[in-house]
């Protein structure tokens, strides 16, 4: 019996307590504890250094002609639309407008430490005694492409561990499940009776005695332990669990519009302010002031909500001027409105006048 270390893992618990609910190999032993992050993580704030400068910007311009063809690429994408309002209608003003998106985002990684185990098959695999395992922290693992989510497993080296199979008990086999270890079973055919029931005469599948070979452990009373796949060992090892994400903080002005807000996040704007750094300052000079204010306020969430428990690796903020034109016009002598959006000139039109009652929402 190997000696345990401080803060390693007993696997080996009193009889009639047991380790873990599946006996399937490589399932958890023990529960898995998040790791807080080095005090020398890469998310630390610096100095202040000078930030991107805001871009000259405006509402690109909106034709009648370009206004007259989204509306048109918008009734032909619904079923219950019809297209002759949208080429006959008379536009009447065209309202350029603009709203400003800000974004931020947190490219986080944390890491979570659960034991495992496996097999016992290599010899000389196992953690050498006084040997300390590497800590979680300094085992490398390639991170993905920056603000793309991923999960990935890897072993902590030198914490591997070997110990008899706590479901065999070290014997490579365990009792039969199906005939508790007897070998064999009831006679399905006369359940018993060593007779057939309806003709009474001697059972010719269990030739008269009620039991037959057990089909599952084949007569043997034991089967090969799933556990440790007859091996008789576990090698148990810490597992590192690392999950990479990418947090995504998002405000959108207030534009005052009877206009779906939740639409815009759909669509694309311009860029007017980019700022990316292993951490960003906020923005406190942007003339529209509700952005500095939710610059201010995503930053201080993501500090609080990620600093004592992930590695924040890179943060990136962005303001998008996102383009709305207003658009008014007159059918069969009534007024009415649709919007156009984004960069995309996506459509928004809640009453246009050429449509059936199917009840299709318009999105």
């Amino acid at each position: 019996m190997f000696p345990r270390a401080i803060g390693e893992p007993d696997l080996h618990p009193e009889p009639g307590r047991p380790l873990t609910p599946s006996a399937a190999p490589g399932r958890r032993d023990d529960g898995a504890k998040p790791l807080p992050p080095p005090l020398d993580s890469p998310g630390k704030p610096g100095e202040q250094r000078s930030r991107p400068p805001f871009v000259q910007h405006s509402v690109p311009p909106m034709t009648e002609a370009v206004a007259r063809r989204a509306l048109l690429r918008f009734v032909a994408s619904r079923c219950c639309y019809g297209s002759r309002a949208a080429g006959e209608l008379a536009i009447r003003q065209l309202r350029q407008l603009g709203t400003y998106r800000y974004r931020l985002e947190t490219f986080s990684e944390s890491r979570l430490s659960e034991w495992a185990f496996e097999p016992f098959t290599k010899p000389g695999a196992a953690r050498r005694p006084g040997e300390a395992p590497l800590d979680p922290w300094d085992v490398e693992v390639g991170a993905p492409p920056l603000f793309q989510g991923q999960t990935r497993r890897c072993r902590v080296p030198r914490s591997a561990l070997v110990r008899d199979c706590h479901r065999c008990h070290g014997h490579g086999r365990s009792k039969c499940g199906v005939c508790h270890g007897a070998g064999r079973t009831r006679c399905v055919t006369c359940k018993g009776s060593r007779r057939r029931l309806k003709q009474q005469k001697r059972c010719q599948l269990c030739s008269g005695t009620g039991r037959k070979r057990c089909n599952t452990c084949s007569g043997r009373g034991s089967k090969t332990c799933a556990t440790c796949q007859g091996e008789k060992k576990l090698q148990h090892f810490k597992q590192l669990v690392i999950t990479w994400k990418n947090n995504v903080f998002e405000f959108v002005s207030e534009h005052h519009l009877n206009f779906p807000g939740e639409l815009l996040s759909k669509v694309s704007g311009e860029y007017i302010f980019k700022d990316e750094n292993v951490v960003v300052y906020p923005i406190v000079d942007f003339p529209e002031p509700e952005i500095s204010l939710a610059s201010q306020r995503a930053i201080a969430e993501h500090s609080a909500a990620f600093a004592t428990s992930s590695r924040i690796l890179r943060q990136r903020q962005t303001i998008e001027l996102i383009p709305i034109t207003e658009v008014h016009y007159q059918y069969s002598g009534k007024p009415y409105l649709y919007y156009i959006y984004g960069l995309e000139n996506k459509v928004y039109a809640l009453d246009y006048p050429e449509r059936c009652c199917c009840g299709c929402t318009v999105v």
